[in-house]
C-alpha cells in the first residue's frame, strides 16, 4: 500500500526545524521585535506563516525582512495550493515615516528563484501594525507584487485582547499581462500576552485562470 504521509511528514519536520530556529534566533536577540509564528488547520490543508523583521543594529538604518509562507494539502493527489514562498530582503529606511527601499530574492516553488528589488511601508504600535511591501521582479515574466498585512488588537481588560488581521498578496506578470497569484487571508481571535488563536479564512488564487483553493479552520499564533 502506498505511504500517504510522507510528504506530510516532512512538512512537520520543516515547521518543526523552523520553529526551533525562531525560538533560538529570539532568545539570542531579546529585546527585539518579536517573530510572530502561525499555523492554521484549515478542513483541506495546513499553513503555516513566520514574519522575522530585524535592524542590522539598534540605530541602524538597514533591516532584513524575511517571510517564510508554507501551505499543504492533507490529501497528497490534490497539488493545487501546496505552495511554499519565502522571500528575503533587506531594507534601507529614508527618514523618520517607516518607509525604506528594499533589494533581496525570492524564492517560490511554483516560480522558481528571483531577485527583487521595491520599498515597503511598516507602522506599530500596542494595538496596530501595518507592513506593505511592494516588489519588481528581475525576471523574464517582469513580476510586480503587493503584499499588505494589517492587524488590529484592541485590548478587551488588562490580560486579553481582540486580535484580527487582513493579509493579502496580488501578483501580476507586466511582461506577459497575467495573473500569477493572489490570496486573502483573514484572521479573528482573541490574543492573551504572546498568544494569539481564533477562525481562520484563506481565499487562494493561482495562474493565468485564477483557479481557487481555499481554506477554513483555527489558528494559533505565538510572538516568539
Amino acid at each position: 500500500m502506498k505511504n500517504k504521509f510522507p510528504k506530510f511528514t516532512l512538512s512537520l519536520s520543516f515547521i518543526l526545524t523552523v520553529l526551533l530556529t525562531t525560538t533560538q534566533i529570539s532568545l539570542a536577540q531579546n529585546g527585539n521585535p518579536p517573530i510572530p509564528t502561525e499555523l492554521m488547520f484549515g478542513h483541506k490543508r495546513l499553513d503555516f506563516q513566520l514574519v522575522f523583521k530585524r535592524n542590522f543594529t539598534p540605530t541602524s538604518k538597514f533591516s532584513l525582512l524575511a517571510i517564510s509562507v508554507f501551505s499543504e494539502n492533507y490529501n497528497n493527489e490534490n497539488e493545487l495550493g501546496n505552495n511554499l514562498v519565502i522571500p528575503i530582503q533587506v531594507n534601507y529606511s529614508i527618514g523618520k515615516k517607516g518607509i525604506a527601499i528594499s533589494t533581496g530574492v525570492e524564492a517560490n516553488s511554483k516560480a522558481g528563484f528571483s531577485p527583487t528589488v521595491g520599498f515597503q511601508h511598516v507602522f506599530s504600535n500596542r494595538k496596530v501594525l501595518t507592513l506593505t511591501v511592494v516588489n519588481f521582479f528581475l525576471n523574464e515574466g517582469q513580476d510586480a507584487k503587493i503584499f499588505g498585512l494589517y492587524e488590529f488588537k484592541p485590548p478587551l481588560n488588562e490580560a486579553w485582547s481582540i486580535y484580527s488581521r487582513i493579509q493579502f498578496v496580488y501578483n501580476r506578470s507586466l511582461g506577459e499581462s497575467n495573473h500569477n497569484r493572489s490570496f486573502i487571508y483573514l484572521r479573528g481571535g482573541l490574543k492573551k500576552g504572546p498568544l494569539s488563536f481564533g477562525l481562520g479564512a484563506n481565499w487562494d488564487a493561482y495562474g493565468p485562470f485564477k483557479e481557487t483553493a481555499n481554506n477554513f479552520g483555527i489558528f494559533t499564533k505565538w510572538d516568539f
